[in-house]
């Protein structure tokens, strides 16, 4: 897999941050009946409270870690979601698929990877929400720190 969307240099938690991550076994999707198991570790932080990362491990690891809207992976539970450099498809039942598809692309390759849907909507509902809530993301940026020049 060629390189990744890297987390920014600030990667670690501000001061009185909450952190919350669970590991995943998924599966890097290789062809129409292929495909490889693969461990991932979804993140979020308080302190970055749109984003979810999504960091490759294992043998896979060179893919490094990609980060992109919490609401995309929310949505993309229920109905397709996303344009663009990535995109999430909901479990597909009609087609055997109970698993939450996720597409990665950058300018070298297209990685699809489907992640568990039942664990993924829990770590959600459970962890990231109990952090930040669904839809007070904007109250739990610390603006004065993001924009230069803003005292508030």
């Amino acid at each position: 897999m060629p390189a990744h969307q890297s987390l920014p240099s600030s990667s670690q938690p501000r001061p009185g941050a909450s952190c919350t991550e669970v590991l995943l076994d998924a599966r890097l999707v290789l062809g129409e009946h292929e495909s490889l198991d693969i461990p991932v570790r979804l993140g979020y932080r308080s302190d970055d409270p749109m984003a979810v990362a999504l960091e490759f491990l294992g043998p896979v690891a060179e893919a490094g870690v990609w980060q992109f809207a919490r609401d995309l992976l929310w949505e993309g539970l229920e109905r397709p979601a996303g344009q663009g450099d990535i995109r999430v498809w909901p479990p597909c039942t009609c087609h055997g698929r109970s698993a939450l598809r996720v597409m990665l692309r950058n300018r070298d390759a297209v990685v699809l990877i489907d992640l568990p849907s039942r664990q993924v909507r829990r770590w959600l509902r459970r962890d990231t929400f109990a952090l930040v809530p669904l839809g007070a993301e904007a109250d739990a940026i610390d603006w004065d720190s993001e924009l230069p020049g803003h005292t508030g």
